[in-house]
Formats: structure tokens, sequence, C-alpha cells
């Protein structure tokens, strides 16, 4: 019998109401149930009298009976909920500030729970927001003295009266009913170098534990279980890309190389000449270059990006550029236009905003070859963008695109082109690992010479006059500036100043007599030049702005950046903005302005930016505070669906089934001598990622 396609109601207790609730939780298979994981483990071997509770004491765990709950209406429109329980050697009131109204429809006068949670002292001992569980007389006896796992909940399942009890219940059915049905997909071999226990000891172990030990090592196998999954994956995937044909390849540097690298107006710094001597090598093998390029912001990757596509250009072969924003698209542009000037190579632009007339013309160039070298954003992944030799692909702000736009500008050579991904966002190495896994990394570890790291401050509200002086002595020395706000308007819910208000406040006060301008999102394209061309000219001396200016503004005289209200910022958006100043010789200042807050967890987050430059520091920071989703600003397509596994906690576990799955495919590539799995990676894989074809 496949779990994976056995319906939920063949579970014994699984009725047609638990039915609908478990599928709108997104629980439809046995196996589904059966890997729907406990959040957290309760050790009622550890179950606290509530008259031993001491002053200053951490999270404890009482079993007691609910003796009376009481709804207080607050100001604020929630009720506040009080649950007085007693376990006869003392009392303890619970308290909810918020969901009062959601957390009284499950609590029972008379019944037993299991409360968790600090207790403090208040008229009589209290604890706030406790996690609160519901034992009956029958389940406590059965369960004294063992591990009881807790599970997710949402609304809907509370509704239908689904609540741990109910999944200890039906699990445990499903255990018994399906336990030995389930597939093993790890490699006999791999468990037993690793000593894992088989997915169905795993499973019981989990669901219910005996003992904290057996626990701890399913745990630890079903994590593994994850990452290995996913290195198969990306496994795959690099020896598929490798045993592509390469039509594409050169056969040297070429003349051009040395002409515009004599055109440069300075020299490559150590790290940037070893990733041209990486990326030159890649293109002369006989295997597809498939290869991530991160560096820290202002470290020179787009002159190694222009370097790599004149190498293919000397060998006759087209190369595209795609980036995230027009802005950043033009700037590549320019930049490129500038270190290429008098020399015989095609550069052109490819926006959404052009005429038609300029629109076809361009098209015409690339599809004839006319033009070597092809910028452009999402625009050239459209219908009608015809390429005659594309060779390289290189993809600006990797994270800024998914997997499958990647894919669409790739389709647009007729034969495996050779691919680059460059990110300016520093990536944590084991999230290089999960998202890139694929790829060949290199990294510029250092900037160019001459630069000053960026002396970075955090200030509050009192400090703003200060700080605002300090920028116009700058303006007056000669320097250019910004103010970053997170908004551009002030809306009715938000105490955050929008840059809106605030460059009217400018520019009719302190800075009144100085050329200020305002950059957002929503002006035009033509509008938003021409202030980027006035400002890098000197003409326009303050740029109050949104994040607009986060990639894609380079101005070497701008030394000043203002941040307001950084704690509405991840850390790598913040390491972003600062990077726009810093880019000349004179050294730079990052003011981060902190708004009111009482929270010393956001206080302490923004004070990393005083510590350190360190892009991949910060990002490791930002990651282990904010998660995969919120890191990149929305959730990453392609993103590994992890349930138990953590990027950053299970690190050394995730570089060990990267090196079992990198060995498992190198002596077995098609998983011919392990059919279980290859049916299970087909299975669940296939739909995304099509290279996992296996014959």
């Amino acid at each position: 019998m496949e779990l994976s396609s056995t319906d939920i109601s063949q579970v014994k207790d699984v009725g047609p109401v638990r039915k609908k609730a478990l599928i709108a939780a997104g629980i439809m298979t046995v196996e589904d149930l059966l890997y729907y994981f406990p959040r957290r483990w309760l050790d009622r071997k550890t179950i606290n009298n509530i008259s031993d509770i001491l002053m200053g004491a951490k999270e404890m765990t009482f079993s007691a009976q609910l003796i009376k709950t009481k709804a207080f209406p607050a100001k604020n429109g929630q009720s506040r909920l009080n649950a007085a329980f007693s376990d006869g050697t003392g009392m303890i009131t619970c308290v909810w500030f918020q969901g009062g109204e959601y957390i009284s429809k499950i609590l029972v006068e008379g019944e037993d729970y299991i409360l968790s949670g600090t207790p403090k002292y208040f008229r009589g001992w209290q604890i706030d927001h406790p996690v609160v569980e519901r034992m009956d007389k029958e389940e406590n006896l059965r369960n004294t003295g063992r591990i009881i796992p807790l599970y997710p909940l949402n609304a809907g399942l509370v509704s239908k009266n689904i609540d741990s009890r109910t999944f200890r219940k039906i699990i445990g059915n499903a255990l018994d009913s399906f336990g030995k049905e389930m597939t093993d997909t790890l490699p006999f071999s791999i468990r037993q170098i690793r000593n894992f226990p088989d997915i169905e000891m795993s499973l019981n172990d989990i669901h219910r534990p005996t003992a904290d030990s057996t626990r701890k090592l399913a745990l630890q196998r079903l994590k593994y279980e994850e990452f290995f999954h996913l290195q198969l994956v990306m496994c795959r995937r690099r020896m598929n890309v490798k045993a592509l044909p390469k039509k594409y390849r050169i056969n040297g540097s070429g003349e051009l190389l040395k002409q515009v690298y004599d055109n440069l107006p300075f020299d490559l710094t150590g790290a940037q000449k070893k990733v041209v001597r990486e990326i030159y090598n890649d293109l002369k093998s006989d295997k597809v270059m498939n290869r991530m390029l991160q560096g820290d912001v202002g470290s020179g990757k787009t002159v190694v990006a222009l370097l790599s596509m004149v190498m293919m250009t000397g060998n006759g072969f087209q190369s595209a550029v795609m980036a995230p924003t027009e802005i950043l698209a033009e700037q590549h542009y320019k930049v490129f236009s500038s270190m290429c000037e008098g020399l015989d190579i095609g550069i052109t632009l490819l926006t959404g905003g052009m005429k038609k007339s300029v629109r076809d013309e361009r098209l015409s160039s690339v599809a004839e070859g006319r033009s070597s070298i092809v910028i452009g954003t999402h625009a050239m992944i459209q219908e009608g963008v015809e390429f005659k030799d594309l060779g390289l692909v290189i993809i600006d702000e990797q994270h800024r695109f998914g997997v499958l736009q990647r894919g669409e500008l790739v389709k647009k050579s007729d034969s495996a082109p050779n691919i680059l991904v460059m990110s300016a966002t520093p990536i944590p190495r084991t999230l290089s690992l999960s998202l890139y896994g694929d790829l060949d990394i290199s990294i510029i570890d250092s900037l160019p010479r001459g630069r000053k790291p960026v002396r970075t401050a955090v200030r509050t509200d009192s400090e703003l006059a200060k700080v605002l002086g300090f920028i116009k002595t700058e303006l007056e020395k000669g320097r250019q500036a910004y103010i970053v706000y997170p908004l551009i308007e002030k809306t009715g819910k938000s105490d955050l100043k929008a840059a809106a208000d605030g460059y009217e406040e400018l520019k009719d006060g302190l800075f009144k007599d100085m050329e200020i301008a305002l950059l957002h999102g929503k002006i035009k394209s033509a509008e938003k030049d021409d202030i980027m061309n006035r400002f890098k000219a000197g003409d326009i001396k303050l740029i109050v702005s949104t994040t607009v200016i986060e990639v894609g503004v380079d101005n070497p005289n701008a030394t000043v950046m203002l941040i307001m209200h950084s704690e509405r910022f991840g850390l790598s958006q913040l390491h972003q903005l600062r990077g726009r100043v810093g880019r000349g010789s004179q050294q730079s200042f990052c003011i981060l302005h902190l708004g009111e807050t009482d929270n010393e967890d956001t206080k302490n987050r923004v004070k990393v930016m005083e510590t350190t430059t360190d892009g991949f520091k910060i990002s490791e920071a930002d990651f282990e505070l904010r998660g995969p989703g919120e890191f990149f600003g929305e959730k990453q397509s392609g993103m590994p669906d992890l349930k138990l596994a953590h990027l950053i906690y299970d690190r050394d576990l995730l570089l060990m089934a990267r090196d079992d799955a990198f060995k498992l495919l190198s002596e077995d590539p098609f998983l011919s001598r392990n059919k279980e799995l290859r049916d299970f990676m087909n299975n669940k894989f296939g739909d995304k990622v099509k290279f996992l074809d296996y014959s």
C-alpha cells in the first residue's frame, strides 16, 4: 500500500468532520499524518507542584484542574482572560492578554490540564500566555512518567475539537495500522554508517517516545533525511549540467579582454583576479559553467561580470545580463559602455519601457548577433526576444528572481549556455548549499584598494537634530548624502515618518538653501533618471528616498546615509543600503535611526550593524533572527521544504547529508541500486525538477 496516496479516512477515529478539518490543515494522506510532527515535547517526569515554585524560576510544568475562568473587557477591544488552576498543593492564575476569546472556547471548568510557562508573583502566582494542554483522566494515567508530544494547532482544528490529545490518538492508530508499511527512503548502508534507526522506529520515537535519548536520535535521523533528499536534488542537477554537451566553449581569453583590461582606470584586487581565473577555466573547459559569484556590496562583481562577457565576445558568442530593476540594468549599461568605449563590442539595453520602434531595432540587433552583450530586466525573457548565439547568461541579484525566471532566460539559447549568478546579498553557507548547492561558488572577499570601512552608529529620536546638523556640515564640505525612509507616504495606521513628509520638512527647513530631491518607486523612469544623473553630477546634494536606492545607485561622492526607523528593516537590507556610501576614498558614515521601542531584542539586532561591516556575518545573524522566508523579503521560489531541520542550527547535519548524497550518486548516479529512494525522489520532486528523470 502506498501511504502517500492512502486517504486519511482509512485511519481509525478519522470521520468526515475530522477529515475535513485535517485536509484544511494540509493533512490529506496517511503519510501526511505520520509526518505531522510535534512542535514540542512535554516530559511528564518533570511535573512540578505549584507549592514548589520559587521566585525567579524558569519555565515550569504543572498538572492542575481548572477551577474558574473570568473575562475582563480591555480598552483596546480585546478581552483579557484569567483562569484559576489548582493541583491540591496551591493555586496559580493563567492570564491571556490577547486571544482570550479563542482560549476560553477550549477551557472547561473541572477538567485537568497540563500548564507550561514562566511563573511570576503578582498578587499570587501567575503565568502569562502559558501552553495549556487538556488531559483526561484515562490519558493522565496512561501517560504518567512519559514524554508527551504537543502538536501544532490552528483555529480550524480546535473548532472541530482536534487538539494534541486527538493527534496522539489518531497518529497512534496510524502507526499501529500502517507503521510497518512505511517505505524507508534512507539506504540501509547510510543508516548503518550513521547509526540511524529505520523509519518505523523513528516515527514511533517521535510520536510516542519512551525515552528522551531515542527521541533525540529519531529527530536527528528525520532532520538528516530532509537534508539528504534536498542534497540529492542538488547533486543530480549538478551532474545533469556537467553532462550537457558544450557548444559555447572559448579557445582563449581573446585580444578584446586585454584591451578592456588595459582600459580599466584601476587594477583588480587579488580576489577579483582569482574569480576571473575560475570563470576563465570554466568557460574554457568541456563542461558547461554553472557558477555563483558572491561578493559584498562594493566588492567589484560588476567588472568581473564584464570581463567574463568580453571573453565570450572575443570568441564570437553573445552574453545576457538580467537585472531585477530598470535602474540597475541602466547602470550596468552605462558602466559597461564606459569601460568598453572605443572597442568593437555591441552593447544593447532591453527594458520594458522602450518605444516600439526602439525596441524593434534592438531586438533585431540581438537576433542578428550585432549585439554581443545584452542587458535588461525580466523583459528579456518575454516572447519575441531571440538571440543568435547566447553562450553566457548572467543573473544579477539572484535572490530577487525565482528559479523559473532563471530557466526562461536559459531557454533563449539553442544549446546549454554557461551560467553565472551573482548576489550582493551575502548568503550564509548553509543556505547557499541548500538553495544553490548545484552551483560552483566563487566569493570576492575583499574591497577595492583605497576603500575605508563605513563608520556606523545607532541614534535615537533625541539625537536626530544633531545627526541632521552633521549631514549638513558634510554637504557644505562638498559631499552628498541619502536619507532613507521605509514608507513613501504616512498612513493612518502607521507611526512612521514617511519619505514624502520628511522631504517637505527638510527642503523647507534645515536644507532650504540646498538642492534636494525625493526618489521612490512610483516616480516615472525618466524623472528617476534625471534625478540620479543630477545627483551623480553633484547638482543635487541630498536624496530623500525609499529603498529604491538599495541597488543600482553608485556615487563615490556620497559619504553619509541616514536610515530612518532602521528597526523596520532586516539586517541584510540595512547592509545593502549602507553599501551605497563608502564607494570612494573619503571616510563615509551610516547613521541608523532607532524609533521608540522598549524591545531589547530589536535594539540589539540593529546594534549588530555597529560591530561589523562583514556582510557574511551580518547575513548569518539576519538569517538566524528572521528565518529564510523573511531573509529575502519574500519567500524565495525553490526554498527547501524543511519541517524539522534548521539551516543554521543543524548545519553539521546538512554537511553530513551533502557528503553522503554526493558519494551515493557518484557510485550509483541513477539510483538503480536504490529503487525505493529513486521512486520517492521522482514522485516528490519530479514535478519541480525535471532533471530527476531516471531511466
